[in-house]
């Protein structure tokens, strides 16, 4: 099959009847289709997809060839930032067979000096919704246990991390630079159009499309904008207008060193990410398989100006921080002192809850939406969940309004909840939950990771399970 053009034109549309998903026989009416389990969603805008769901339950390969009926004309979406977030939905949009093309104001892809990041295991879990698994366990290393140590440097804690039976949804540990690469090359390598320099000005709505305007004097017009730029969020202006991210009580250091780690630090587990509960400050450190240590430490504080974190040097940031580490006897102060150049800080700051995500065509995703204080490490992973409901729900909604406000009802509760927790673990006002004792099992499931998987299964049809108000409506959960 010759190759989708960049703009294309909706199938013509085949209406059926009842509950079931909307497909129909589609012989000798002239249309692209394919065969009962092969049939792929939208196959004619993506022939690539492979989601591998049947048309109709109980779909036989000799019932025919079938053809999607979309419910609503989602022919071309808009994806400004293609960071984490951003390149995340462009994936899972394209296999839900929408037609996308990415914006990214920055000229090409470049990585935050020292800053890392954990990829937990329902972040895994939702790449491996998007087949982009492999893309991103290339870069980086798992992890499958943490320990705690006290201000004493004595371990009072080591459990297991996550899903770490399973490969495929071990945490991950990796530069987020490295992430936004890895899923930046998964896209390309997948016929999705990436546009970098192209910093966003201006955006226009109206009851036909979308126009984006970018200050380069460009345009770009589409049926759906996706603003996933990110805290200091262009899109969020015109979505949540007056709304502006919060200092959440924390300084946040990030560092690198490939220098041989202190004695003590477990250098010989690369698998376990350890984190120190200190006096002054809370620390974290894991090193990888190679010997590079990264790490990070939060710290109460006042927040830095921009021009105190513009004109920081690495030996300013170690100076504000070795002495609050020094107080305690951890192989924190050692790790920072090894560290002589990749070093960074930034202020913990949060999007409040409540703020809007939507305005007619447009809708804010990941931090430009939602984010949260580094503390409970969900940003990334929540940004790859956000990408997957909102592909299934565009796809299996009955029309573009019922789509995101579904999106919305199963998205806004949770990730609300990690703005609110992290937060508080940020400000002092929520402890973390205490680990259990080395040798206990490992803590039970939250409430609610059930109803998760299902969000994030790509077999699972949103509309069906959660889309239709009533009695018991599970949306509000």
């Amino acid at each position: 099959m010759a190759e989708p053009s960049t703009r294309r034109t909706p199938l013509p549309r085949v209406r059926t009847s009842g509950p079931e998903r909307p497909w129909s026989r589609a012989a000798d009416r002239g249309v692209q289709a394919f065969y009962g389990p092969a049939a792929f969603y939208g196959p004619a805008r993506n022939p690539d997809v492979r989601s591998g769901v049947l048309p109709v339950s109980g779909a036989r390969a000799s019932d025919g060839p079938y053809v999607c009926e979309w419910g609503h004309d989602m022919a071309h979406i808009l994806v400004i930032g293609g960071g984490i977030a951003g390149t995340a939905a462009a994936l899972a949009l394209h296999r839900a067979g929408s037609d996308v093309t990415v914006h990214e104001a920055h000229p090409e892809s470049a990585g935050d000096i020292g800053a890392f990041l954990t990829l937990a295991s329902n972040g895994m879990r939702a790449l491996a919704q998007l087949d982009a698994s492999a893309a991103v366990t290339a870069v980086g290393f798992p992890l499958r246990s943490m320990r705690v140590l006290d201000g004493s440097g004595a371990e009072v804690a080591r459990v297991p991390l996550g899903e770490a039976a399973d490969p495929l949804l071990r945490y991950r540990c990796l530069p987020r630079g490295d992430l936004a690469a890895a899923l930046q090359a998964e896209a390309a390598r997948r016929g999705i159009g990436i546009r970098h320099g192209a910093r966003l000005a201006s955006v226009r709505d109206t009851p036909d499309g979308v126009t984006v305007h970018f200050t380069d004097g460009s345009t770009a017009t589409g049926d759906l904008l996706v603003g996933a730029d990110g805290l200091n969020s262009v899109v969020r202006r015109g979505t949540a207008p007056g709304v502006e991210p919060r200092y959440a009580g924390q300084r946040v250091f990030y560092g690198f060193t490939d220098a041989p780690v202190p004695a003590g630090t477990d250098a010989g587990d690369s698998e376990c990410i350890t984190m120190v509960r200190g006096s002054a400050a809370a620390f974290g450190y894991a090193v990888s398989p190679d010997g590079g240590t990264y790490w990070f430490a939060r710290v109460a504080g006042e927040p830095l100006t921009a021009d105190e974190i513009g004109h920081g040097t690495p030996a300013h940031w170690r100076g504000l921080l070795l002495p609050l580490l020094r107080a305690d006897t951890t192989p924190a102060a050692d790790i920072v002192t090894a560290t002589t150049d990749r070093v960074m800080v930034t202020n913990a700051t949060e999007v409040p809850t409540g703020t809007p995500w939507r305005s007619g065509r447009t809708l804010t995703i990941g931090d430009a939406a939602h984010a949260a204080s580094p503390a409970t490490g969900q940003g990334a992973s929540m940004a790859l969940e956000d990408a997957v409901v909102l592909a299934k729900a565009l796809r299996d909604a009955p029309g573009t309004d019922s789509a995101l406000s579904l999106y919305e009802s199963l998205r806004r509760p949770r990730v609300e909840e990690n703005v609110t927790v992290s937060g508080g673990i940020s400000r002092g006002t929520h402890r973390p939950p205490s680990p259990p004792a080395r040798g206990s099992a490992a803590p039970a499931a939250r409430l609610g990771d059930g109803e998760l998987v299902r969000h994030l299964e790509w077999h699972a049809d949103l509309w069906a399970e959660f889309g239709a108000p009533g009695p018991g409506d599970r949306r509000t959960r």
